[in-house]
């Protein structure tokens, strides 16, 4: 699908169906969701590896972002502030040829605390996902997950 040149006007007669592409995007990122989650009642949280390069990316966030609190809930204003923004865009470009999808769109818990839900997630891109997700595993902060499936 092409929508052609870069700052061309859309025409909605002659555009493909964006509502299905939307539909079809949530689909994926609910799927990713409830895998993570699954994952997450089958082993500890502090026990898995997302990636190759965890480690990496653990030293690199806690670089770039080091008053972020990965036990509080996350400020999705600041996040998408314009400020916001241009911190995560420098993080996420290091990983443009190294992670796959390191800028697809997918769904992050607000708070560790909490189980999945509509109001208790946010949208985010997959190198915010394994950044903040990463840094709440290596806390043990998912480990509560594991501990109350096995009851």
């Amino acid at each position: 699908m092409s929508l052609g040149p870069a700052g061309a006007s859309l025409n909605p007669d002659q555009a493909e169906n964006f509502e299905d592409m939307e539909k079809q995007f949530a689909v994926k990122a609910v799927q990713h969701m409830t895998t993570y989650w699954a994952i997450l009642e089958k082993m500890k949280g502090s026990q898995l590896r997302l990636t190759k390069m965890d480690d990496e990316i653990y030293e690199h966030f806690q670089r770039d972002f080091p008053g972020f609190d990965p036990t509080e809930t996350i400020n999705e204003d600041e996040m998408k502030s314009k400020e916001g923004k241009e911190r995560w865009r420098n993080f996420m470009m290091v990983y443009e040829k190294k992670i796959d999808d390191y800028n697809f769109g997918t769904m992050l818990r607000a708070n560790p605390k909490f189980e999945l839900g509509e109001k208790e997630t946010i949208f985010a891109m997959r190198m915010q996902f394994y950044a903040i997700e990463i840094a709440r595993n290596r806390q043990g902060l998912n480990d509560w997950i594991y501990e109350q499936a096995q009851k």
